[in-house]
């Protein structure tokens, strides 16, 4: 198995932290732990971290000290190397690196910036640090304003000199490629070069998004005080206009994602931008930045303070407006680690321009065993990115929804369908800043499917009494209007239940989604994933008190669920007692409950390990099971945890989240037709697009 890979750039501005973000991911699902190693960085000044370590070890939660990840600042390189202590300066990375490596299974390492003066210098830096790790190297190189002969002549060149300085070069990455150009064309242009033949090539078309500097970049660049508009510093900056000229002139200037840059005794200015903004004639302006260091007077504060949510930021910096401007014109935007729209966005266009899989192999040559909760859930993206379901979410008003479905497209997860007032979705992402434009926006009651949704609703229930108006009522309920369409099939699966009850969401599919053929009951299971494994947990949500025949159901449902999701299933059928040790009726009920499962399996899955009663710490631990039930396939390796009830199992998947640290994910409904699941009121962002993956994983499960 590999250990470690190089990534260097071969200039400035390449995109190579958006690069380096996807490979990580790529490791995490694949590496039990994965480190992150900076040999030289830049001076990041004074009480500040380095840009790429920060980003990588905030946004994958990388428990390693920050004095870890590095070795030494350019500086401090370049005066070593000056002085003739090459050799030292080598020695000591490489010590570094080796304290990472002894605790890490994978040391993922990044290369210098090439923001200094003398790139050459870097670059034979960068080899000769590769060489020294005995790492192979990916290139990122910078297709930004290059014609496509010269982005291959020169990542021919890159690769020539970096392999005769004996470098195994694994791959080249041609980012930021003009979107006239044809990405496929260079790549097969590249890889036909004799010292190419075997690199895997890939090119990724610019994203203005990613390369566009935000309000908050310009904030902190020029280190200026934000005024107003606090909460849309991430709106992007296209292009910059220095307004001097009077209003009626300034006007025509304006374009979509201007920043505005005036004296800051321009009030007129800036009275006319935030009016521009709040105009449909007029494109949406980024910002203003206030120059001289002067801020608007009391009485424009206070018109400015009276407006109900200041459409645009509006920053205070010191110095004439020369001096901003020209500062800005250096500044180039960057992924911050709280930025998580650009953060989707660069892993979702990584993800769709990289081969994932084959860079994966070759890579990482062989997979673990183990899996972290950082591993799992990145591993659910990607399968249900895979082959994209219609995942419908009926409260489409709701903030955590609306930006849980702004990740979800950006990753491109699954197709999703929000319901709701539509003007109301809308406006909230509008002022969230989220970007909604891939999301199916549905007013149940406006839409053209409600009357025959009505209509046969009314047939599926006229059993039970439902007339014209309460079919009507129904449907005009987006939980039900939701169901209907996985009924109808105009969506895979549903989400809901950050606002609703569990009863709320899961009522309707019992109404009329029904159980699979052969299934008795609804039951659910919670994905718990430990430090180094998943485990199945069922039934926690579901069925108070269920019988020996209900239990053998959960039993081989639970196994179903966890091959979807890739974790082989072995029961472990829970009781306070192992084999033969204890009785009673409780016991007798498992002893039952697990013959009828063993009897279910030999039907449909006649491999599956099936053992009970067992004790927790039985099922679980190795030792104690030696002991307690020697010789059995299950007990101390069980995978799937069936408890005789609810109590027991929503009380012990608790215990296990908080004494353990386990991210629990779910419940995960099981018994369905068709896949629908139910949230906490409490959940997160992330338990949303979590849900919202494991809701496609279990669509595509059902088409296969």
């Amino acid at each position: 198995m590999s250990t470690n890979l190089y990534i260097t750039a071969t200039e400035e501005r390449s995109g190579k932290s958006a690069i380096v973000l996807g490979v990580m991911q790529l490791l995490l699902r694949e590496v039990r732990k994965a480190a992150f190693f900076r040999p030289i960085i830049n001076d990041p000044g004074d009480g500040h971290r380095d840009h790429d370590i920060n980003l990588i070890l905030s946004e994958y939660q990388l428990d390693i000290p920050y004095e870890d990840t590095y070795a030494y600042t350019l500086k401090e390189a370049r005066e070593l190397i000056n002085s003739g202590q090459h050799a030292l300066l080598l020695e000591n990375i490489l010590k570094k690196y080796k304290q990472l490596e002894a605790k890490y299974n994978f040391v993922l390492c990044e290369g210098t910036d090439f923001q200094g003066k003398d790139s050459a210098f870097e670059f034979d830096l960068n080899a000769d640090i590769a060489a020294n790790l005995g790492a192979p190297v990916m290139v990122v190189a910078s297709g930004r304003k290059k014609a496509s002969d010269e982005i291959v002549s020169l990542t021919q060149l890159t690769v020539d000199a970096l392999e005769e300085k004996g470098l195994d070069v694994v791959a080249a990455v041609i980012n930021r490629v003009s979107h006239e150009q044809d990405t496929q064309d260079i790549v097969s242009r590249i890889q036909s070069k004799a010292q190419c033949a075997e690199l895997l090539v890939y090119a990724i078309a610019e994203d203005e998004s990613l390369g566009n500097p935000s309000m908050g970049d310009v904030c902190r660049w020029l280190d200026g005080q934000i005024l107003y508009g606090h909460g849309r510093m991430d709106t992007l900056v296209d292009n910059y206009i220095i307004a001097a000229m009077q209003i009626g002139n300034f006007l025509e200037y304006i374009d979509e994602g201007s920043l505005i840059i005036t004296p800051g005794d321009r009030s007129d200015i800036t009275l006319a931008s935030l009016a521009s903004r709040l105009s449909s004639s007029y494109p949406n302006i980024a910002g203003v930045v206030l120059t001289g260091g002067i801020e608007p007077s009391p009485t424009v504060h206070r018109l400015i303070e009276g407006w109900t949510g200041v459409p645009v930021p509006i920053v205070s910096v010191q110095g004439h407006t020369y001096q901003a401007t020209q500062k800005l014109n250096e500044l180039y935007g960057r992924i911050q680690p709280d930025d998580q729209k650009k953060i989707a966005s660069a892993l979702g266009l990584f993800e769709s321009s990289v081969n994932v899989r084959e860079l994966r192999e070759r890579v990482v040559e062989r997979k673990s065993t183990k899996i972290t909760p950082k591993m799992f859930e990145y591993s659910l993206v990607e399968k249900a990115a895979s082959d994209r379901q219609r995942i419908v979410l009926p409260e489409g008003t709701g903030e955590r929804v609306l930006r849980a479905t702004d990740i979800l497209l950006r990753r491109a997860v699954a197709d999703i369908t929000l319901l709701g007032p539509v003007d109301e979705i809308l406006n909230k992402a509008n002022g969230l800043g989220l970007d909604l434009s891939a999301a199916q926006i549905i007013d149940p009651v406006q839409s053209e499917m409600f009357g025959d949704y009505k209509q046969t609703y009314m047939e599926l229930r006229k059993k039970k009494g439902v007339t014209e108006d309460i079919a009507h009522d129904r449907m005009a309920d987006p939980t039900y209007f939701g169901t209907m369409m996985v009924f109808k099939g105009a969506a895979d699966g549903m989400v809901s239940g950050s606002v609703n009850t569990t009863a709320h969401t899961i009522r309707p599919a019992f109404e009329f989604i029904k159980t699979k053929p052969g299934a008795s009951i609804v039951s659910s299971v919670f994905l718990m994933c430990l430090k180094d494994r998943v485990l199945v947990f069922g039934d926690c949500a579901v069925n108070p008190n269920p019988g020996a025949p209900q239990l053998a159901e959960i039993a081989i449902s639970s196994a179903h669920t966890a091959r979807i999701f890739g974790v082989e299933p072995r029961v472990a059928m829970l009781s306070y007692s192992t084999g033969s040790s204890g009785a009673g009726a409780d016991v007798e009920k498992i002893i039952e409950a697990t013959d009828l499962a063993r009897k279910r399996a030999q039907e449909c899955c006649p491999d599956l390990p099936i053992e009970g009663p067992l004790q927790y710490d039985a099922a679980i631990d190795p030792a104690v099971a030696a002991t307690k039930l020697p010789g059995s396939d299950v007990a101390g390796r069980a995978t799937v945890f069936v408890f005789p009830d609810l109590n027991a199992g929503n009380n012990t998947y608790k215990a296990v989240q908080r004494a353990a640290q386990a991210v629990a994910i779910g419940p995960v409904l099981q018994g369905l037709n068709k896949p629908v699941n139910d949230l906490s009121r409490g959940c997160t962002v992330p338990d949303i697009v979590n849900t919202v993956a494991i809701t496609a994983i279990q669509a595509q499960a059902e088409k296969e």
